[in-house]
């Protein structure tokens, strides 16, 4: 049945949409009965909009009015009802459920495994998650994807091991930013409050999953793309850092949940953290201190000279590949050894293209027993 529709106030929803990249609106104007509002591929298109690039998010607005209309079959006036939808619109690659991060935490049960222990530790490198950041591996999906496979594998692994103690270290750029460089601010798919988000929930999932199997201790440190930066240029102290934030947050989280989690953050003004275990001192560091890998010993030696970073092994990130190599050596005679954990993030045309080398993504765990830091038990998950 076609009707004519006469002026009033209806005309307040008449169908338009505006959207600006990342997030809009559908508004669709009056609509009868035979209206599906749950064909959300239909509505998409009808409005021009592709459903593999572009997505309805949450539930619609809805207005509903009463209308007089001419029906031109029988030529009387009869009453109607119609109903306006408003969809909010979002690119697919804005569509996540932020935070979630204290519904995590709010459904935090502590539940340990039961496992064959013993005195060694697990060090678990975190390292250049840089969430938001789009690169030749993809957007917030693929990273999403990628960090619980590792989790899952971290999870064999813990299964296969023998220990009573779990580091878990954040070798820095734990989020992408927007002020490291000028190309950082159209490779992001996240606002830099998001990215804060994600990376907390992504971190605090990792962390309660170690803390199933042992006692935790989360280390943090400053690094380039978690700086607060104006204009390109660090804003304030070194230790003014979101990684840094991210990791007081989720320490005053965990005071609710009571997990048996310890958190570590170097004293204000120093970009490195050294923590004792079972008398091996681990070194962590970001790695933006230098320009190159082949940089880090020499760097590492001057800082050990002015009595910081006085380390018998060394975690540095920032250069996005996997790599272990002795530096020095021990007061007793042992090697010193430095491992350039690899990165978690979606890769980095940039480095490749600047450096001839871009790693595969992997999380880097290794133990340290009252033997010291055992060479045989690093893996790349």
């Amino acid at each position: 049945m076609a009707n004519e529709t006469p002026d009033d106030d209806s005309q307040d929803f008449s169908a338009r949409t505006e959207f600006d990249g990342a997030s809009g609106f559908i508004q669709t104007g009056g609509e009868r009965d035979d209206f599906d509002p749950s064909d959300q591929d239909g509505i998409l298109r009808k409005f021009g909009y592709d459903p593999a690039q572009i997505a309805i998010v949450g539930s619609p607005r809805i207005s509903k009015w009463e209308q007089r209309s001419r029906n031109r079959e029988t030529n009387e006036w009869e009453t109607v009802w119609l109903t306006a939808y408003k969809f909010a619109i979002a690119n697919k690659g804005f569509d996540v459920d932020l935070p979630a991060l204290y519904n995590e935490v709010r459904k935090t049960k502590y539940k340990p495994v039961d496992h064959d222990g013993a005195e060694a530790t697990i060090v678990v490198c975190w390292a250049d998650i840089q969430t938001g950041k789009v690169d030749h591996l993809g957007g917030l999906e693929e990273m999403l994807h990628r960090l619980e496979q590792k989790r899952t594998n971290l999870t064999a692994y813990l299964k296969t091991q023998k220990f009573d103690h779990i580091v878990v270290a954040d070798v820095g750029d734990i989020i992408e930013g927007f002020s490291n460089f000028p190309a950082q601010h159209r490779t992001n798919c996240l606002s830099l409050m998001d990215q804060v988000d994600v990376a907390a929930t992504e971190f605090w999932k990792t962390i309660r999953l170690c803390a199933q199997y042992a006692p935790v201790d989360v280390l943090s440190i400053p690094s380039n793309h978690c700086a607060w930066r104006r204009e390109g240029k660090n804003a304030g102290k070194p230790t003014d850092d979101w990684g840094l934030h991210i990791n007081k947050r989720l320490e005053r989280l965990n005071e609710e949940t009571q997990l048996p989690v310890t958190f570590y953050r170097p004293p204000d003004w120093m970009e490195t953290l050294q923590f004792d275990i079972r008398g091996t001192v681990l070194g962590l560091a970001h790695g933006h201190q230098v320009n190159s890998p082949a940089q880090i010993p020499n760097w590492w030696s001057k800082m050990s000279h002015h009595g910081i970073l006085n380390a018998d092994v060394l975690v540095t990130g920032h250069f996005h590949f996997f790599k272990v190599e002795p530096s020095g050596r021990t007061a007793s005679g042992r090697s010193k050894w430095h491992i350039q954990a690899p990165t978690l993030d979606n890769g980095s045309a940039w480095v490749l293209n600047k450096q001839g080398e871009d790693g595969d993504p992997g999380l880097c765990v290794f133990r340290i027993d009252q033997d010291g830091f055992d060479l045989t038990g690093i893996k790349v998950l």
